[in-house]
């Protein structure tokens, strides 16, 4: 899987875009994902994530985490159609996480830094790839497949 990763604090080192970018092709393995897939992550402080939290979601505060699905189809949007022989790469999309959040719920949830952002980063793959947290159903499936992933990778709390 191709992942671009953006870091737009400057503050996250290049072993710990390793380490993510390691967990999320391990995530990428136990979904299955063909190979050619890609997607982004970007690394922002508080101020930007609570921009596009305000602009996209209504909530005009911080968040953790916030994935945007390119496979996801709006109520307006026109499915476009290639031709089958097309080897185009499969886009999942992107995910933004809030650095400075990260470190403030691994205090508040007395887990590492490293973990918590781990946990956002699967959080949001799985967000790209279809799965929701919307009903007890879904989240019970979305919550026990991001345990399974972080506990095989060895990121427990």
């Amino acid at each position: 899987m191709d992942i671009t990763f953006i870091d737009e604090t400057e503050k996250v080192s290049e072993d710990k875009i390793k380490e993510i970018d390691d967990l999320l092709q391990f995530a990428a393995d136990h979904l299955s994902l063909p190979k050619d897939t890609e997607m982004s992550v970007t690394f922002m402080d508080n101020a930007a994530i609570q921009l596009i939290n305000r602009d996209y979601r209504g909530k005009d505060a911080p968040t953790d985490v916030i994935s945007f699905a390119l496979e996801e189809e709006g109520e307006d949007e026109i499915p476009v159609i290639f031709e089958e022989d097309m080897q185009l790469p499969r886009n999942l999309g992107d995910i933004m996480i809030s650095t400075e959040r990260a470190a403030e719920q691994a205090a508040e949830y007395g887990h590492t830094y490293d973990r918590e952002l781990g946990f956002l980063a699967v959080h949001g793959f799985l967000h790209i790839n279809g799965y929701d947290h919307m009903t007890p159903e879904d989240e019970k499936e979305m919550f026990g497949l991001q345990k399974e992933i972080l506990d095989a990778y060895g990121l427990k709390r």
